[in-house]
């Protein structure tokens, strides 16, 4: 039995940050009904990151909605939100992903669910808050990333803003939105207390810069300082960062400067023996291992560096990794079958539960694909 069996979630949202957090909840075990337009479902049926189709679909959306149920409702239609009214009061979890106002104008945000549901557990996703100038604004990934600061800690000094190649700060809001209705199920199990859940991917995107931001309030408010070359972290000294190598690149973690010079025959780093120097003077020194690096093959430094327990690693691209014995072990993958008898192949969740990974053969569904079972089932 999978943790969350039992959980009913109804899940109004779209895109990403909440999909995903359904995702989540749906891999542990929650089941999940998905509410969609009639004409067009969830946006992100057409938000395509390539040009890679699946079924007819997004990937994007396979990707991040399998194991759930469609149920199409016109939520400006009385009789259609009626029905969902009914579906609601029966769900230990409603949540959301809109801009402030909008669930409020459609009959659906917290307090007329909690009217009718008075135990329910309620989470909601913003861009920006509730409140402020920026309330109104779209919550959509990159924007938030530049909003946040996060956009200055890749790349090197002098590049300009770098963005993180990945919609990062969707999935960690989702998680952060999981990590809260998580905590709230278990405050309704020992209180019989549901609540409201909200989170913002401006917060969560703060959230993630936690340690950076401690050091910026600590340190007279001094702006990061990415090193000029090989930067990988805005405050950590060298080595830290990505060296190429004669026939690849090689990602080193922290280290000491002067091992360093000895394992890898290098004398000029032998010449930084002080740890503050790793951080005052990173620049030459990340300078000098990168002239150094360039001269032999990925497998060679490894070699002299492994049997020291040196933090290295080769940099892999996905048809290198996806191949490795290492990454086959990990049982990371899965094929999910839509509806119709569509197969694709997939992620399945992280987490392992006594030993076990939690997974299901269920794809994403088609707009609506539940609707009729749904109404049967719950007499909507």
């Amino acid at each position: 039995m999978k943790s969350l069996e039992g959980i009913l979630v109804v899940d109004f949202s779209q895109f990403l940050s909440g999909p995903s957090a359904a995702l989540r909840l749906a891999d542990l075990g929650a089941r999940v009904i998905k509410i969609e337009r009639p004409e067009g479902g969830d946006i992100c049926r057409t938000l395509y990151v390539s040009n890679v189709v699946i079924d007819g679909e997004s990937t994007v959306f396979h990707a991040i909605n399998r194991n759930k149920e469609s149920y199409a409702a016109d939520l400006k239609s009385e009789l259609d939100s009626e029905s969902v009214r009914k579906l609601v009061a029966r769900a230990d979890v409603v949540m959301h992903n809109f801009r402030p106002g909008v669930m409020e104008r459609l009959g659906f945000d917290y307090d007329s669910v909690r009217a009718l549901n008075p135990d329910v557990i309620y989470g909601n996703i913003t861009g920006y808050g509730n409140e402020g100038p920026w309330a109104e604004r779209p919550g959509q990934d990159l924007l938030v990333q530049a909003l946040s600061g996060l956009t200055w800690l890749s790349g090197n000094d002098g590049d300009g803003p770098v963005p993180m190649g990945l919609a990062i700060v969707d999935i960690l809001t989702g998680a952060q939105l999981v990590h809260g209705i998580l905590a709230c199920l278990i405050r309704r199990g020992t209180t019989g207390k549901g609540g409201l859940v909200e989170v913002s991917m401006l917060e969560s995107a703060l959230d993630f810069q936690f340690e950076v931001l401690t050091n910026y309030f600590q340190d007279g408010n001094q702006e990061a300082q990415r090193t000029r070359h090989n930067s990988a972290h805005a405050y950590l000294g060298a080595p830290y960062g990505i060296y190429k190598t004669a026939d690849g690149h090689l990602a080193l973690a922290m280290g000491r400067i002067p091992q360093l010079g000895e394992l890898l025959g290098c004398d000029e780093l032998l010449n930084y023996p002080e740890p503050g120097t790793w951080f005052s003077e990173r620049d030459e020194i990340k300078a000098i291992l990168a002239r150094h690096l360039s001269t032999k093959p990925t497998k060679d430094w490894l070699g002299l560096l492994e049997p020291a327990d040196i933090w290295c690693a080769e940099v892999f691209d996905w048809k290198r990794l996806t191949h490795h014995e290492g990454y086959r072990l990990l049982g990371l993958e899965q094929t999910v079958r839509r509806g119709d008898g569509f197969d694709y192949r997939t992620t399945c969740c992280p987490i392992r539960m006594d030993g076990e990974r939690p997974r299901s053969e269920l794809g994403s569904p088609r707009v609506g694909e539940h609707t009729e079972a749904l109404k049967r089932e719950f007499n909507l």
